[in-house]
């Protein structure tokens, strides 16, 4: 399986991403919001786009499938709720689906609601798992919930789906935000040393250009949507919420950690 990850440099720092099957120059375009640059790292790489898949249906993930359309004849595939919301889809996906990408590479749809309700993840079928995660896993973050999701759904996602993947599932995101959240976990977990010492790291040589690919381990280290029960979390959270007990349910502390993220 061969990734690139396109940097669109735009106001929403989106990431695009293009999985290709190394024997056939067969790509598979997700969320290609920049076409232009799409189209141009598919010829510079000798691929061609044969399918598009959004993750959802917001217009940052969907909003340069007609342009990729028209230049390749790509079809179509999302969640198979979404059809109402992206136009043109050919190819509804349920949860456990598998996409596959010419002759050597199959990636396993995922339903993972929260940030929409309409939201997929692709998971590799490959001896290092690669997680191609919209806006539902950030780097360090997790999706809002403001346009058609929920946030009890998110924690579901996260508690019952991307907590039992292997630790070592690279994360490719929909977006770029990797910094402010690595502050955000600093401001609710003073003492999380991987937080502190990636943010300074990346303070002085961050390109999203050439981003840092992160595990699902190391997420659990530095991303505070995973570490429901460390004690400082909790600890920082009882100061703004008083009414949560000593020992609060892993939802709810997500509930209240998705709450502050959302005004921070």
């Amino acid at each position: 399986m061969l990734v690139e990850q396109i940097w669109t440099g735009n106001a929403y720092r989106n990431f695009n991403y293009l999985i290709a099957c190394p024997e056939t120059g067969e790509a598979l375009a997700v969320d290609p919001l920049d076409h232009e640059k799409c189209l141009a790292a598919a010829q510079a790489k000798g691929w061609e786009i044969t399918w598009i898949l959004n993750t959802h249906e917001h217009f940052d993930h969907i909003g340069g499938n007609e342009p990729l359309q028209r230049a390749t004849g790509a079809r179509i595939m999302a969640h198979g709720n979404a059809g109402g919301a992206i136009a043109g889809l050919e190819r509804g996906l349920s949860a456990g689906d598998v996409v596959q990408v010419g002759k050597t590479v199959e990636l396993l749809a995922l339903d993972t609601p929260g940030h929409t309700m309409s939201h997929v993840c692709l998971l590799s079928q490959t001896d290092a798992p690669a997680l191609f995660c919209g806006d539902t896993l950030f780097n360090a973050g997790a999706g809002n919930c403001h346009n058609g999701g929920h946030p009890n759904e998110l924690y579901e996602t996260f508690a019952s789906q991307l907590e039992r993947l292997p630790d070592t599932t690279q994360v490719y995101p929909g977006h770029d935000y990797i910094t402010n959240n690595l502050a955000f976990t600093l401001d609710r977990e003073p003492d999380n040393q991987a937080a502190a010492d990636l943010l300074a790291d990346l303070e002085s040589n961050h390109d999203p250009d050439a981003a840092m690919v992160t595990t699902l381990g190391q997420e659990k280290e530095f991303n505070t949507f995973f570490r429901l029960t460390s004690l400082s979390v909790i600890a920082r959270l009882r100061e703004k919420f008083p009414e949560l007990g000593e020992s609060p349910a892993p939802q709810e502390v997500f509930l209240k950690l998705r709450e502050l993220r959302n005004s921070w």
